[in-house]
C-alpha cells in the first residue's frame, strides 16, 4: 500500500490534446482517462484566473488529473485558457477577462462530445466558476461544481438564468475564503435556490494542505460518482 500525497501519480493513460476554438486559437491541455477504460463520467476543468497565475496545472486540478480516474472511475480533461502557459504549452491567444473564455469552455465541451467521453460535469475554481456561471447554461452538462467562487463576474441575471434548467450545482465554498466567504455566498447565490452551498470549515480560497485538497477532491466525487466514496488515502 501506497500513501495518496501531494506528489502521487496514480496509473491512467494520460495524453496531450489540443482543440480549437471557433475563433481559431488552439489550446493545449491534457486528458486523463481510467487505465482500465469504462469511465462512470468526465470532470472538465475550468482553472483560476492566469493574470494571478492560475492554469491548467493549479494544484486542485493537478491533483485531480492525478487520482480521479484511478481512485473514482473519473475521465479528466483540464486545459490552459488563452493566453496561458504551463509545462504542457501555451495556449493561443490572449487572456480574454471570462468574455473570450467562452469560446474555451465550448471548444472543450465540443472535444469532450467528439471523443465520446460520457456526462461531463464542468468543475470551476475561482475565475473558472465565472466562466461556467456565465456560459454553460444553455449546453447540455451533467452538472456545476464551483470551487472558491468569487462572483466578481457573475451578475444576478446570470445566476437567474440558471433557474430555467435542472442541472445539479453545487459551490464549495471555504469558511475563511478571501473574496465570498460563506455566508456571503448563500445571499448572493439566494436567486437560484437549488444551487446547494457547501461550507468547509478550516477552508481557504486556494485549498493548501493534503486536507482541504481531500475534501474538495471528495465534494466533486460526491456528485460525479459517489459510488466511489470514501475516497481511499492509499492504493495498491
Amino acid at each position: 500500500m501506497t500513501e495518496i500525497r501531494s506528489m502521487t501519480v496514480l496509473p491512467a493513460v494520460r495524453s496531450d490534446v489540443s482543440f480549437v476554438t471557433a475563433d481559431g486559437l488552439t489550446l493545449v491541455g491534457e486528458l486523463a482517462l481510467p487505465d482500465h477504460g469504462n469511465q462512470i463520467g468526465t470532470l472538465l476543468f475550468l482553472h483560476p484566473l492566469p493574470t494571478a497565475g492560475g492554469f491548467m496545472d493549479s494544484h486542485i486540478i493537478r491533483k485531480a488529473a492525478n487520482r480521479l480516474p484511478a481512485l473514482a472511475n473519473l475521465a479528466v480533461l483540464r486545459f490552459n485558457f488563452r493566453g496561458v502557459t504551463s509545462p504542457r504549452g501555451t495556449s493561443d491567444g490572449t487572456f480574454g477577462h471570462g468574455v473570450d473564455e467562452r469560446l474555451d469552455f465550448e471548444a472543450a465541451l465540443r472535444f469532450i462530445r467528439e471523443r465520446g467521453l460520457p456526462n461531463p460535469w464542468v468543475v470551476g475554481w475561482s475565475f473558472g466558476t465565472e466562466v461556467a456561471l456565465n456560459h454553460a447554461t444553455d449546453h447540455d452538462v451533467a452538472g456545476l461544481i464551483l470551487l472558491s467562487p468569487p462572483l466578481h463576474r457573475t451578475s444576478v441575471e446570470a445566476l437567474e438564468r440558471w433557474n430555467s434548467n435542472d442541472v445539479p450545482l453545487v459551490a464549495v465554498v471555504p469558511e475563511l475564503d478571501d473574496y465570498l466567504p460563506p455566508a456571503q455566498a448563500r445571499e448572493r447565490f439566494a436567486v437560484l435556490p437549488r444551487l446547494d452551498v457547501v461550507e468547509v470549515e478550516g477552508g481557504k480560497h486556494l485549498w493548501v494542505g493534503e486536507a482541504q485538497t481531500f475534501r474538495v477532491l471528495s465534494e466533486i466525487v460526491a456528485r460525479a460518482n459517489p459510488a466511489a466514496l470514501p475516497l481511499p488515502t492509499e492504493f495498491v
